[in-house]
């Protein structure tokens, strides 16, 4: 009696394949290569606009660095955020400090030891900042980016100590500091020792201040909590993409506490535009172009004291 797997292999239909195969392989060789390689293709070739529902050809989106036709600006790795925001692409990535992994031993519904395994997997990241240092528009930079796909961005030791780390080679370099935020908050599994970070990097800020070393920071979405309560509203300059989420509690927090409904756009970019929040609202096409500008008009004094 034949096996369910053996009928399926001897059936007509599986015959009849194997001889058109056989057939085709005489004149074509690569047939079989051809016909494998259809089924390799990738899962997510085609991208769904989260504004619009619109189907979105995945290489369309790279080449548009991940804004949309409806104009939402997506959130972006680190690696990918250096390349759109350096001189050419050219960067050179710096060292983030070993911290202590789980000082407070913390389990929730797994260890915490877990969660940061996880998320080193599916970010290839050793924490949620990233450093690097290059050129914007000729202004030598180092360049800070917070990935929100890291366990949402959360400021915890790692974090901030890597945003020190990052002053810290401004300073050894006399170069601006740039600071892309994205960040839900503090990170509850580090409990006081991330609390203690908003008071670290707000420190960080004051050795760039007394250098005269500008400090610019860059709001994409979301950027909340403890990051907004300290060093994503430290700058010299405020920058924030189109549509970014900023502030400390969620709108639906603030509703529910106070009880009345927010005006339309509340916490958006654009709002916080016209309450003086926010600096300028610049699309990521132009950041490199913008940052320049910034960067090189600010240093422009410090140079001519140095000559």
């Amino acid at each position: 009696m034949k096996t369910m797997a053996e009928a399926k292999d001897n059936s007509p239909t599986d015959k009849a394949q194997g001889r058109a195969t056989g057939w085709l392989a005489k004149i074509a060789p690569g047939v079989r290569n051809l016909v494998s390689r259809r089924n390799e293709t990738p899962d997510n070739l085609w991208i769904k606009c989260p504004d619009t529902g619109e189907m979105i050809y995945r290489p369309d989106l790279e080449a548009a660095q991940w804004v949309t036709p409806a104009g939402r600006h997506m959130r972006i790795s680190p690696p990918k955020r250096f390349v759109y925001t350096f001189d050419a692409g050219q960067f050179e990535a710096l060292p983030s400090p070993v911290v202590a992994q789980d000082p407070l031993k913390f389990v929730d519904q797994k260890p915490y030891p877990e969660r940061l395994s996880a998320a080193r997997s599916a970010t290839g990241e050793q924490d949620a900042v990233a450093l690097a240092f290059g050129k914007i528009k000729g202004a030598p930079a180092v360049v800070m980016v917070q990935d929100f796909a890291f366990l949402g961005g959360s400021l915890g030791m790692a974090a901030g100590e890597a945003f020190v780390a990052g002053a810290r080679a401004a300073l050894e370099r006399s170069a601006p500091y740039v600071a892309f935020c994205a960040a839900g908050g503090a990170r509850m599994q580090e409990g006081a020792f991330s609390l203690m970070q908003m008071a670290r990097t707000t420190l960080a800020i004051q050795e760039l201040r007394r250098e005269r070393l500008p400090y610019v920071v860059v709001l994409t979405d979301p950027t909340t909590g403890g990051v907004t309560a300290s060093y994503a509203m430290l700058g010299d300059v405020h920058l924030a993409e189109p549509g970014a989420l900023i502030g400390f509690a969620g709108p639906r927090v603030i509703e529910q506490t106070i009880r009345e409904t927010l005006p339309a756009g509340f916490q958006r970019s654009e709002y916080l535009v016209e309450k003086g929040m926010v600096d300028r609202i610049v699309e990521r096409r132009d950041m490199n172009a913008v940052l320049g500008s910034i960067l090189n008009t600010l240093m422009m004094g410090r140079r001519l004291r140095a000559a």
